[in-house]
């Protein structure tokens, strides 16, 4: 495993950090909790030391199996936890934003019974709350930062004037965008960030799951499932150019003996010296371990431009 320095957190992370929104069970795979379980802990083994969650990953059931396992592993104490407010899971299907100063609070108070700890290191805004003043949702994070509770803030799905807003109130010490080799509109603004001393953590690092290479044809998912839902590129006319890209990744993987194209899409995105550590979300052994094995070898300066300049011809940017 590969580590950084996380901004000016100072914490030092594994450039893989595990990530649990399909451990929550809705939108993703179900499997069963011992499954779940089994992942994290081999996580841990492969020395991943960054763990991202949200209450908002099915009403907590994602923090609540994180912190199970965590604890039942004694290994809390070696592992740097992301969760996030903001962002309300409400009856099984639908959002809820709620940046108010009670609903911080509260849901700051039910992560950490969930995660069954006293302390937070990274707590994220999930998505702004329109109807709350940045003033309020910051202010109550600082407080909950000298109280303790949390030891770092940080921001997730931000414009720059929003984060430069919400900075006026609260350090934003981390920012969590979406970024991959199949989604790239938000580059400069994470390049950004990153000049302002920020932690970058990349969520989407395998664009859901398609730079596996497992998905080579449409595929109809539930409406509810998040390939579905939120990854753009599992539709047409997105679809067909990213599977020319594959065809790319494809000889990359031949000339660095058949490693799994998660591995070359990982290298790409952990590389770059704008992204502290790349968010990676599996539910087994297997995968997790196949994951962080990308953090064992590196793309040449030349590989990465080649890959550039593939999914600069194949995916264009917003």
């Amino acid at each position: 495993m590969r580590y950084k320095v996380f901004g000016k957190t100072g914490m030092r992370v594994s450039e893989m950090t595990l990530g649990t929104w399909g451990m929550g069970g809705v939108g993703w795979d179900d499997n069963p909790e011992e499954v779940r379980q089994d992942a994290i802990r081999a996580a841990v083994e492969a020395g991943v030391n960054f763990m991202d969650t949200a209450p908002a990953y099915n009403g907590g059931a994602a923090e609540r199996c994180l912190g199970k396992t965590l604890e039942d592993m004694g290994a809390r104490k070696d592992i740097m936890i992301s969760t996030k407010c903001g962002n309300v899971f409400v009856d099984g299907v639908t959002y809820r934003r709620d940046g108010s100063a009670s609903g911080v609070r509260r849901q700051c108070e039910d992560s950490l019974r969930n995660l069954r700890t006293d302390y937070i290191d990274l707590m994220l805004v999930h998505w702004p709350d329109p109807a709350t003043p940045f003033e309020e949702t910051m202010t109550e994070l600082g407080k909950l930062k000298q109280e303790g509770k949390i030891l770092h803030v940080g921001v997730s799905n931000f414009s720059q004037a929003q984060m430069e807003e919400a900075g006026r109130f609260c350090e934003i010490e981390a920012y969590q965008p979406q970024y991959s080799m199949v989604h790239r509109d938000d580059e400069a603004l994470i390049k950004w960030a990153a000049e302002q001393g920020m932690g970058v953590m990349t969520y989407g690092s395998l664009g859901g799951g398609i730079l596996t290479g497992v998905f080579r044809e449409l595929t109809a998912f539930a409406a509810s499932d998040s390939r579905n839902r939120f990854y753009k590129h599992f539709h047409e006319p997105v679809f067909s150019r990213v599977m020319e890209l594959l065809k790319v990744m494809d000889r990359f993987s031949e000339e660095h003996d058949n490693v799994p194209l998660a591995q070359i899409a990982l290298n790409w995105c952990a590389q770059k010296e704008f992204v502290s550590t790349c968010i990676v979300g599996a539910q087994h052994r297997r995968k997790v371990f196949q994951n962080a094995a990308a953090f064992e070898w590196s793309l040449t300066p030349e590989e990465i431009a080649d890959l550039d300049k593939a999914i600069s011809t194949y995916i264009p940017t917003n």
